[in-house]
């Protein structure tokens, strides 16, 4: 029987804990305060995240990181990506010799601009093939709810993430495997930044046909740099790329929509930051992925403007103007 541990209580973490469970795994979530930990224990919720979804009998938690990875064939990194690589190295000891790591993170690290699975590879010293990906229209709150949604496992050992598949298969939730690693984590990674461009149109007032050319072209510019790093452009009109894509730009669940929301609304970057009280992770990665578009010598202008906004306090309207004045050119 396949044991998990699943490392962070946060909505994700907690909704995939929930899938794990009612799949017929064992999972231990490991939550960074006590209380949490407490509650998912005694009453089968997390109070903090989703608080009206009852988790399954199979679901515990523990504030004991070392205590939750113990005898996991699975190890579920949901932290936020800017934190992964400081947590992981506390972690590593724990891990058994075979255990398969899975991200369920969607960012790129500043400072280096790697993906998760690369960051995962060289802090716990695993091989690549041991790391799986999660990545696709994968909202927690509709997922904990039990609504019916896809997502792919991305791992270059094709058997590996067909043991994922199987761990994480229930009537509501329907796994597709995957060798792109890359083009999956880039697809989850990029998309944060355009449903923050997404968000701020929505708070100007703009309609469909520009939030349409957002999702579009910001799906245009997320392939381009895939196919540069050597990702299968294929990947980017599947589940991973234009799914999840379509989903956190469009949907009020998205924390990054939501983030690009009041950024639209004239506020700054702090004010965002207080009113949303959680991790939109495209406000960072957005530094690190310009960083590796230039680096790569890749087009991505809303991801550009996006960062002018976020960091340098550029006035959406004047992005705005910016885009659109671009030079033209083919499609």
């Amino acid at each position: 029987m396949t044991a998990a541990a699943v490392l962070g209580a946060g909505s994700w973490g907690t909704a995939f804990a929930k899938v794990l469970g009612d799949a017929g795994t064992d999972v231990t979530i490991w939550a960074r305060r006590e209380p949490v930990a407490a509650a998912i224990r005694e009453y089968g919720t997390n109070p903090d995240y989703l608080p009206a979804v009852r988790l399954p009998e199979r679901v515990t938690a523990t504030s004991d990181a070392g205590k939750a990875i113990a005898g996991a064939d699975l190890v579920v990194l949901a932290v936020p990506s800017q934190t992964l690589r400081g947590n992981l190295a506390d972690w590593a000891g724990f891990l058994a010799p075979d255990a398969t790591l899975v991200s369920l993170m969607k960012g790129v690290e500043l400072g280096t601009t790697k993906r998760m699975s690369e960051v995962i590879v060289e802090t716990a010293g695993v091989p690549a093939d041991r790391v799986a990906v999660v990545s696709g229209p994968n909202l927690a709150a509709e997922i904990a709810a039990e609504q019916p949604a896809a997502t792919v496992v991305a791992c270059i050992d094709g058997a590996r993430a067909t043991f994922v598949q199987r761990a994480v298969t229930t009537p509501y939730f329907r796994p597709y495997t995957n060798k792109d690693v890359l083009g999956c984590e880039l697809g989850g990674a990029v998309k944060n930044v355009i449903a923050l461009a997404y968000g701020i149109a929505t708070a100007m007032r703009l309609g469909d046909n520009t939030k349409a050319t957002l999702i579009t072209r910001g799906l245009a510019e997320t392939a381009r740099l895939g196919v540069a790093l050597g990702a299968d452009p294929l990947t980017f009109s599947g589940l991973a790329g234009l799914g999840d894509l379509v989903a956190t730009c469009s949907s009020p669940l998205s924390r990054n929509r939501m983030f690009g929301e009041h950024l639209g609304r004239g506020e700054t970057l702090e004010q965002a930051q207080a009113a949303t009280r959680q991790t939109a992770e495209g406000v960072k990665s957005c530094l690190a992925i310009r960083d590796l578009a230039r680096t790569h010598n890749v087009d991505m202008p809303i991801t550009e403007q996006v960062e002018l906004v976020c960091h340098e306090g550029v006035n959406p309207r004047s992005a705005l103007i910016a885009l659109m004045s671009r030079e033209t050119k083919p499609e």
